[in-house]
Parts: C-alpha cells; sequence; structure tokens
C-alpha cells in the first residue's frame, strides 16, 4: 500500500441515515439526499456518487496524458461511467465500465491516452484488482 507524502486536499463529509440519509461535506458545497438505488425516492445514491467522481477524476488524468503527448483534448471529451451493484455468492460487490470519448481523435492514440489515465486516476487506482473494470472507446 502507498502511503500519500504530501497531502493535496481532504474531502469530508457527514453521512446520516444511510441509503436513506443524506450526506453534506463540510464546506456546504455538495449536500445531497441518499435513496437506495431503483427505489424511486428522492435523491442519489453512492454508486451514482463514486461514477461521477471516477469520471471527473479520469478526464483529468486523460488531460495530464495528453498534456504529456502535447496534444489538445477535444472540448466535448467525455465519460460516461457505469457502476453496477451486485451480489455473488451472498455478497455485494461493484463493478464498472468506463465509456469514454474522445472525438477527432486517432483511435489508437484515443486508446493510448485512456490506458495511461487508467494508470494515473486515483479512482482506477484503488479499484485496481478490486472490481472488475471495462474501458470503453465511444
Amino acid at each position: 500500500m502507498t502511503k500519500i507524502d504530501k497531502v493535496l486536499y481532504t474531502a469530508r463529509t457527514h453521512t446520516t441515515g444511510g441509503r436513506d440519509g443524506a450526506a453534506r461535506s463540510d464546506d456546504g458545497q455538495l449536500d445531497v439526499k441518499l435513496s437506495p438505488p431503483g427505489s424511486g425516492k428522492p435523491g442519489t445514491n453512492p454508486e451514482q456518487l463514486f461514477a461521477a467522481g471516477w469520471s471527473a477524476c479520469f478526464i483529468g488524468a486523460l488531460g495530464i496524458a495528453a498534456g504529456k503527448r502535447k496534444v489538445a483534448l477535444p472540448a466535448n471529451t467525455a465519460v460516461d461511467a457505469e457502476v453496477d451493484l451486485g451480489m455473488t455468492d451472498g455478497a455485494y460487490f461493484l463493478q464498472a465500465r468506463l465509456n469514454v470519448s474522445l472525438p477527432g481523435l486517432d483511435a489508437g492514440l484515443a486508446r493510448a491516452l485512456i490506458d495511461e489515465a487508467h494508470q494515473t486516476c486515483p479512482y482506477s487506482k484503488a479499484t485496481r484488482g478490486n472490481i472488475a473494470v471495462e474501458l470503453m472507446v465511444k
């Protein structure tokens, strides 16, 4: 396990009620109602929050990879993240797919940027070897 030498940012949240509760950041920038997936109740769920955070971070990692190659990312770069919550043998698990859109880039370059971003992105590092992940060029 890698220990961080220099902390760049610490996110702090207070959550109550679990999947039927609410979460709020200490700075008030995040204030969300939570609800179980598929319940139809108002609010988001941890899987949606994880998908949003990972896809945003992944786009940042794509930018780093592109910068190393002195290539500009397309203005409409996007990541559609899908995070599944499921069960196997009575235990809960996640799996994910990142569908990456880099319109106008050569397919080989797009694949290279995605593969490098997956090595750089902290969310990708956290999931590597822990959940099934598919990376696709859209």
